[in-house]
């Protein structure tokens, strides 16, 4: 669960990245107050567009074997038994 975050976390995270990138390269600097007319709606929008494709792709490709199922991991008997695809 922690790597599925944190691949939305860096998907979120890259246009904004990129942009401070190209800005350090550029030598430009850029005003605070001209951040929340511009840049930083287009970044949010661009990052959250990002993650939806990368819930997509995960969906799509992170699956398990064809004709098996999923079992959760379980307790019994006071021991975690582990889950997997059956």
């Amino acid at each position: 669960m922690l790597r599925v975050a944190l691949t939305h976390l860096i998907l979120f995270l890259l246009p904004f990245f990129c942009y401070a990138l190209w800005l350090w390269l550029t030598k430009r600097s850029q005003h605070p107050d001209r951040w929340a007319k511009g840049p930083l709606a287009w970044l949010t929008v661009t990052g959250l567009v990002f993650v939806i494709v990368g819930f997509l792709v995960m969906s799509t490709f992170n699956r398990g074997p064809e004709g098996t199922d999923y079992r959760p991991t379980q307790m019994k008997d006071g021991v975690f038994v582990p889950g997997g695809f059956e």
